[in-house]
Protein backbone atom coordinates (compact mmCIF):
# COMPACT_ATOMS: atom_id res chain seq x y z
CA UNK A 1 0.00 0.00 0.00
CA UNK A 2 1.26 3.17 -1.07
CA UNK A 3 0.48 6.23 1.33
CA UNK A 4 -0.19 10.02 -0.28
CA UNK A 5 -0.15 12.70 2.73
CA UNK A 6 -0.49 16.40 0.97
CA UNK A 7 -2.69 19.20 1.96
CA UNK A 8 -3.16 19.98 -1.82
CA UNK A 9 -6.26 17.81 -2.79
CA UNK A 10 -5.33 18.02 -6.78
CA UNK A 11 -1.75 16.55 -5.68
CA UNK A 12 -3.23 13.36 -4.05
CA UNK A 13 -5.76 12.87 -6.64
CA UNK A 14 -2.88 12.68 -9.12
CA UNK A 15 -1.04 10.81 -6.92
CA UNK A 16 -4.20 8.27 -6.67
CA UNK A 17 -4.23 8.31 -9.70
CA UNK A 18 -0.57 7.86 -11.28
CA UNK A 19 0.00 5.25 -8.13
CA UNK A 20 -3.64 3.31 -9.12
CA UNK A 21 -2.70 3.08 -12.77
CA UNK A 22 1.03 1.48 -11.63
CA UNK A 23 -1.27 -1.50 -10.43
CA UNK A 24 -0.31 0.02 -6.63
CA UNK A 25 -3.41 0.72 -3.84
CA UNK A 26 -3.70 4.47 -2.58
CA UNK A 27 -4.19 5.47 0.26
CA UNK A 28 -4.35 9.38 1.04
CA UNK A 29 -4.57 11.69 3.54
CA UNK A 30 -5.21 15.17 3.54
CA UNK A 31 -2.86 15.73 6.83
CA UNK A 32 -0.31 13.98 9.34
CA UNK A 33 -2.29 13.73 11.98
CA UNK A 34 -5.36 12.02 9.48
CA UNK A 35 -2.48 9.52 8.63
CA UNK A 36 -1.18 8.68 11.77
CA UNK A 37 -4.86 8.56 13.57
CA UNK A 38 -6.04 6.27 11.11
CA UNK A 39 -3.97 3.15 12.02
CA UNK A 40 -2.54 3.00 8.27
CA UNK A 41 0.69 3.51 9.29
CA UNK A 42 0.99 -0.40 10.61
CA UNK A 43 0.36 -1.27 6.76
CA UNK A 44 1.86 0.59 4.81
CA UNK A 45 4.88 -0.27 2.32
CA UNK A 46 5.43 3.51 0.78
CA UNK A 47 4.55 7.03 2.22
CA UNK A 48 5.45 10.19 -0.42
CA UNK A 49 4.60 13.15 1.96
CA UNK A 50 4.48 16.99 1.48
CA UNK A 51 6.65 19.14 2.99
CA UNK A 52 5.00 22.32 4.36
CA UNK A 53 1.77 21.38 5.59
CA UNK A 54 -0.66 22.78 8.40
CA UNK A 55 -0.22 21.16 11.99
CA UNK A 56 2.40 18.62 11.70
CA UNK A 57 4.54 19.55 8.90
CA UNK A 58 6.56 16.52 6.20
CA UNK A 59 10.14 16.13 8.89
CA UNK A 60 7.97 16.05 12.00
CA UNK A 61 6.07 13.07 10.24
CA UNK A 62 8.93 11.28 9.04
CA UNK A 63 10.53 11.40 12.87
CA UNK A 64 7.42 10.03 13.95
CA UNK A 65 7.25 7.20 11.15
CA UNK A 66 10.62 6.54 12.19
CA UNK A 67 10.24 6.01 15.73
CA UNK A 68 7.60 3.50 14.85
CA UNK A 69 8.56 1.83 11.14
CA UNK A 70 12.22 2.83 11.21
CA UNK A 71 12.63 0.66 7.50
CA UNK A 72 9.26 2.30 6.02
CA UNK A 73 10.51 4.17 2.73
CA UNK A 74 9.74 7.85 2.59
CA UNK A 75 9.66 9.84 -0.53
CA UNK A 76 9.36 13.91 -0.14
CA UNK A 77 7.51 16.36 -2.25
CA UNK A 78 7.91 19.56 -2.22
CA UNK A 79 6.77 22.78 -4.15
CA UNK A 80 9.35 25.29 -2.24
CA UNK A 81 12.81 24.69 -3.42
CA UNK A 82 14.70 24.42 0.34
CA UNK A 83 17.84 22.84 0.26
CA UNK A 84 18.28 22.73 4.14
CA UNK A 85 15.29 20.92 4.72
CA UNK A 86 15.71 18.63 1.44
CA UNK A 87 19.06 17.36 3.47
CA UNK A 88 17.31 17.34 6.43
CA UNK A 89 15.10 14.35 5.11
CA UNK A 90 17.44 12.95 3.64
CA UNK A 91 19.69 12.85 6.37
CA UNK A 92 17.40 11.35 8.55
CA UNK A 93 16.06 8.59 5.88
CA UNK A 94 14.31 9.71 3.23
CA UNK A 95 14.71 7.46 0.16
CA UNK A 96 13.68 10.43 -2.35
CA UNK A 97 13.05 14.40 -2.32
CA UNK A 98 11.47 15.59 -5.44
CA UNK A 99 10.06 18.97 -6.22
CA UNK A 100 6.72 19.95 -7.78
CA UNK A 101 5.66 19.86 -9.93
CA UNK A 102 7.49 16.20 -9.91
CA UNK A 103 7.35 14.00 -12.96
CA UNK A 104 5.04 10.73 -12.84
CA UNK A 105 7.64 8.95 -13.99
CA UNK A 106 10.12 10.28 -12.02
CA UNK A 107 7.72 9.53 -8.90
CA UNK A 108 6.80 5.68 -10.37
CA UNK A 109 10.67 4.62 -10.37
CA UNK A 110 11.24 6.02 -6.86
CA UNK A 111 8.01 4.39 -5.84
CA UNK A 112 9.40 0.62 -7.44
CA UNK A 113 12.53 1.49 -6.04
CA UNK A 114 11.62 1.84 -2.72
CA UNK A 115 8.79 -0.70 -2.50
CA UNK A 116 11.62 -3.33 -4.20
CA UNK A 117 13.78 -2.52 -1.05
CA UNK A 118 11.30 -2.19 1.53
CA UNK A 119 12.04 -4.45 4.37
CA UNK A 120 9.59 -4.98 6.57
Amino acid sequence: MVVAVDDDFRVRESIDSLVESAGYVPHLFSSAEEFLASGVLAVAACVITDVRMPGMDGIQLQRRIRSERPTLPIIFISAHEDGETREIALSEGAVSFLYKPFDAADLLEKIRIALSTFHK
